[in-house]
C-alpha cells in the first residue's frame, strides 16, 4: 500500500509538468553594430576576459593587493554571501516541486464523563497512529509552482554574475586606487623638492635684498613662490594620506609586508587589448548576463501570475496503522490512510490577480529597460576608453616635451638672470611652470594607466588570476 501510495504521489508530480510563461526571445542590444573608434590591436592577441589580472598588472605590490583584497574586501565578502542566499531561496523553492512526506506519530488517551458519555458511565479511551503523510501537495496542472522555481533558478543565477561583477569591478577599483596612491606620491616628491630649491632661492633673494642687490617686490614673490609650493606640498600629503586609506579599505586589512612600488613610467600595463565587437558584451560582462537573468525570472513571474487565474488541485493524504493501544498498533488489520484531494476555483478575488498578472508584466518590462540599459552603458564605457586610449599616449609624449622645453627654459633663464641678461621675474616664472608641467605629467600617465584599466574592466577582464590557455587547431 506504501508503495502504491508513492508511486501515485510521483506519477502526479511527473505529469504536473507544463508552464504558461511566455516563450523568452532576448530584447536586440539597443547600441550600434561597431564601436566608434576601432581597435588597432591584432585580431589574434587575447580578449580581455582571457587576459588574467596577473598578466595585466605585471606590478607585483599591486598583484598583492589585488589577491589580498579579493580574499579579504568586505563588499566582495557580502556579494558572496549574497549568492548562498539566492542559493538557499531557489532549494527552498524547488522543493514544492516534489510531494514532502512525512513520517508521523500521534498518541491521544482521554475520559469522558458518565454525564456526557452515551452508556451512562464514564469512559477512558485511547488512539494511536503511526504512518505517513502528505500535506498539501499542489499538481501544478498549469506551471504556477515550475514558473515559481524557474524564477527563483533565475534569481540565484543572477546574483551568481552580480558577485562575478563585483569581483571584476574590485580588481580595477584596487588597481586605480593604488596608481592613485603612487599619483599623489610622486607628485608629492616633486612638490618636497620644489619646496627645498624654492627655500634656497628664497633666501638667496633674502640676501641680496638685505645688501640692496634686489627689490622688495623680488623678495616678496620668491616668498609667494615658496608659500604656493608648501601649500602644494601639504595638499598632496592630505590627498596622498586619503589615497592611502581608501586602498586600505579596499585591501580589506593594513597594507604591510608589501613588494616595493614601482614609478607610474614603470608600469607596464597592457593596453592594446582588443575590443572584438559589441555584441561580444553579451557574454564578456557579468553585469549583463545579471541583467539578463533578472528579465528570465520576470519572465517566469508572468507564468506563474496566468497560472493563478486556473484551478488549483492539492492533496492531502496518509497511510499507516492505528490502534486503541501500543501493543496493537502492527497488528492484522490496523492499517488506515487517508485521501483528501481539493479543487480551489477563483471566482472573485476582486481584481487580484488581474492585478498580479499586470504588476508582472510590468516587472518584466522594467527588467527589459534595465537589460538594455546595462548594454548601452558598457558599450559606452568601451566607446570612451578606445577614444581615449590612443589620444592619451598622445597627450602623454606632448606633456613630456613640454616638461622638457619648460626645464630648457628654466636653465636658460638661470643663466641669462647670472649674467644680468634678464630679472629674477624671468627665473621665477619658468620655475613656476616647470612645476606645473611635471605634475601634469603625473597626471597624465595616470589617466593613461586609468584608462587601460577602465577599458580591461568593462571588457569583462579581471575575472581570471592567470591568463587563459587558449589551444590552437591545426
Amino acid at each position: 500500500m506504501i508503495k502504491q501510495f508513492t508511486l501515485t504521489i510521483l506519477a502526479a508530480s511527473v505529469l504536473s509538468a507544463c508552464s504558461m510563461a511566455p516563450k523568452y526571445t532576448r530584447p536586440d542590444a539597443p547600441v550600434a553594430a561597431d564601436y566608434p573608434t576601432t581597435s588597432a590591436a591584432a585580431a589574434q592577441q587575447l580578449r580581455a576576459y582571457e587576459t588574467g589580472w596577473r598578466t595585466f598588472f605585471p606590478d607585483q605590490r599591486l598583484q598583492s593587493l589585488i589577491a589580498t583584497a579579493l580574499n579579504n574586501n568586505r563588499d566582495l565578502r557580502v556579494a558572496a554571501l549574497r549568492i548562498e542566499e539566492a542559493r538557499a531561496q531557489y532549494n527552498i523553492q524547488s522543493a514544492d516541486l516534489l510531494p514532502n512526506l512525512n513520517a508521523t506519530a500521534t498518541g491521544n488517551r482521554g475520559r469522558t464523563p458518565a454525564a456526557l458519555s452515551s452508556t451512562g458511565s464514564s469512559i477512558v479511551t485511547s488512539n494511536y497512529q503511526v504512518g505517513l503523510s502528505l500535506a498539501s501537495f499542489e499538481l501544478d496542472f498549469f506551471g504556477r509552482v515550475r514558473s515559481l522555481n524557474d524564477a527563483a533558478l533565475a534569481q540565484y543565477l543572477s546574483t551568481e554574475e552580480a558577485q562575478r561583477a563585483a569581483h571584476i569591478s574590485l580588481v580595477s577599483e584596487v588597481a586605480k586606487a593604488y596608481l592613485a596612491e603612487r599619483a599623489y606620491a610622486e607628485q608629492l616628491t616633486l612638490a618636497q623638492s620644489t619646496l627645498e630649491s624654492r627655500n634656497t632661492a628664497y633666501g638667496l633673494a633674502q640676501q641680496r635684498f638685505e645688501v640692496g642687490a634686489s627689490s622688495a617686490l623680488d623678495l616678496r614673490q620668491n616668498e609667494a613662490l615658496l608659500q604656493s609650493a608648501r601649500v602644494a606640498q601639504l595638499s598632496l600629503s592630505r590627498q596622498r594620506a586619503q589615497a592611502f586609506n581608501a586602498l586600505t579599505v579596499l585591501v580589506g586589512q593594513p597594507l604591510t609586508d608589501l613588494p616595493p612600488a614601482q614609478p607610474l613610467s614603470a608600469q607596464n600595463i597592457v593596453t592594446d587589448i582588443p575590443a572584438g565587437l559589441p555584441s561580444d558584451l553579451l557574454t564578456q560582462r557579468p553585469d549583463i548576463r545579471s541583467a539578463e537573468q533578472s528579465l528570465l525570472a520576470a519572465n517566469a513571474n508572468i507564468g506563474a501570475a496566468r497560472a493563478a487565474f486556473f484551478p488549483r488541485i492539492s492533496l492531502t493524504a496518509g497511510v499507516g496503522t492505528a490502534s486503541n493501544s501500543l501493543s496493537g498498533l502492527f497488528e492484522g488489520g490496523t492499517r488506515a490512510w487517508s485521501f483528501a484531494p481539493q479543487l480551489v476555483l477563483p471566482i472573485f478575488d476582486a481584481g487580484r490577480n488581474s492585478a498580479n498578472l499586470t504588476l508582472s508584466e510590468v516587472r518584466k518590462n522594467i527588467a527589459i529597460a534595465n537589460y538594455e540599459k546595462s548594454i548601452q552603458v558598457a558599450f559606452r564605457e568601451v566607446a570612451d576608453a578606445l577614444v581615449a586610449r590612443q589620444l592619451l599616449e598622445e597627450q602623454i609624449e606632448a606633456q613630456a616635451l613640454v616638461q622638457k622645453a619648460q626645464a630648457e627654459r628654466l636653465k636658460l633663464a638661470d643663466q641669462r638672470f647670472e649674467n644680468g641678461i634678464s630679472s629674477s621675474l624671468d627665473v621665477l616664472d619658468a620655475q613656476r611652470e616647470l612645476f606645473a608641467a611635471e605634475q601634469e605629467l603625473v597626471q597624465a600617465r595616470l589617466l593613461r594607466l586609468t584608462n587601460a584599466i577602465d577599458l580591461y574592466r568593462s571588457l569583462g577582464g579581471g575575472l581570471l588570476e592567470t591568463t587563459r590557455t587558449v589551444a590552437t587547431t591545426q
